[in-house]
């Protein structure tokens, strides 16, 4: 069975991580993706001295990579070269950027009318926002992000994982196989553009309805509780080797719970009957829960709450997640061998289908690795024609 994507050509000039991500998730797909870097490689592997930063591997699995000047006519004819056999290309520079050189969406559709043409954004081609710098904590602070990250009194706060790329970069595979599907319909391309403020804003559903429904009133920053302050139990608890965190949603869950805790006395009792008046008294329900669990492990606790069906999860640090049992098991914890990094661990696809075998994980390319290869394959260059682009620094 071949893979969903199998003989789909991609151009891949995004860099960091957004437009790289969607990428990966093609080449996983088994699409042909093609890195193109600048001579200098992207700029996130300026992050280390040997130009091949961890960050870079996580994100460039499965992928060729040739480098090439677009700054150069004749590395941009190149590039046009190759859009004439691509289904689809991916970028995420400033918007303008392409146009400048040479190489926007109205120009390759001319080349190839039915080319999929993504644009990765901070916020978009147009609207008040577009030419903002569109970097994840650039996207982080105007979204809302940290305005509800924290505690409140406290400074806003950015959340660790870099959430805003990563939804832009999901949205825009999602756009991308959109395109795809409808181009099978209509034969022609179009310009799929996904901005990461956009794909953002819906994450705030909790945080948005805190504002509406408190009218205003209620803190923007709730640290673990519920965004909305609307639910209780729904925190992190203190345990003797760390943390554990406990959410009740139905009124199932919260009879379980004090039931473990052996204080059904709180079931139906005045303050605590639903989760409205939990709510409204969660320091004591909060405190009541952390008497409990203080003195107790993390994972002890997962399997009794766990066994009583209470929602609940230890609390990893990133040391026990990069070695966690179950993302290996699911094969999302992949080891590749870099030729500079050595053995190393990237991400699997979080996309399965059931006909489909998963591909191999294959390591990311250096800077440049596959240019021959892939301008002897695709365009029939000679190795003299490379020699002078070489030496012209054009590749």
């Amino acid at each position: 069975m071949k893979s969903a994507m199998d003989g789909l050509i991609v151009l891949d000039l995004s860099q960091v991580y957004q437009g790289p991500y969607c990428g990966m998730l093609m080449a996983y797909q088994g699409a042909k993706v093609i890195k193109m870097e600048a001579l200098t490689g992207e700029v996130i592997r300026q992050r280390i001295e040997d130009k091949n930063p961890h960050e870079f591997l996580m994100f460039n699995s499965n992928k060729l990579g040739i480098s090439l000047n677009l700054k150069s006519s004749e590395g941009a004819e190149i590039l046009k070269s190759l859009v004439q056999q691509a289904d689809v290309l991916i970028e995420n520079f400033t918007p303008g950027v392409m146009d400048r050189l040479g190489v926007g969406y109205n120009t390759l559709k001319e080349i190839n009318p039915r080319l999929i043409y993504g644009s990765a954004t901070g916020f978009g081609l147009n609207g008040p926002y577009s030419d903002f710098p569109g970097m994840d904590l650039t996207v982080q602070a105007i979204s809302g992000v940290m305005a509800s990250t924290g505690y409140e009194g406290k400074p806003p706060v950015k959340a660790g994982p870099a959430v805003c790329d990563i939804l832009g970069g999901i949205h825009l595979y999602g756009g991308i196989a959109t395109a795809l599907y409808e181009r099978e319909k209509s034969g022609v391309g179009q310009h799929v553009e996904v901005s990461m403020h956009d794909a953002t804003y819906p994450a705030l559903a909790s945080p948005l309805a805190g504002y509406y429904e408190g009218e205003g009133k209620r803190p923007e920053r709730t640290g673990n509780r519920h965004s909305g302050l609307r639910m209780a139990p729904y925190n992190v608890y203190q345990t003797k080797d760390g943390y554990v965190a406990i959410i009740c949603v139905t009124e199932k869950h919260w009879e379980q719970l004090t039931r473990l805790m052996e204080r059904t006395d709180l079931i139906g009792a005045p303050g605590y009957e639903n989760t409205v008046n939990r709510a409204l008294n969660m320091d004591v329900v909060d405190q009541i829960i952390e008497d409990w669990t203080k003195d107790k492990s993390k994972w002890d606790l997962m399997k009794q709450l766990k066994e009583a069906r209470v929602p609940s999860s230890p609390v990893l640090s990133i040391a026990e997640v990069e070695d966690d049992e179950h993302l290996k098991a699911r094969g999302m914890i992949q080891y590749v061998d870099h030729p500079i990094r050595g053995r190393s661990k990237v991400p699997g696809s979080p996309i399965r289908l059931s006909r489909t075998e998963q591909q191999k994980v294959t390591p990311a390319p250096l800077v440049g690795e596959h240019t021959e290869q892939v301008l002897q394959d695709m365009l029939h260059y000679s190795p003299g024609e490379l020699e002078r682009l070489r030496e012209e620094g054009i590749i």
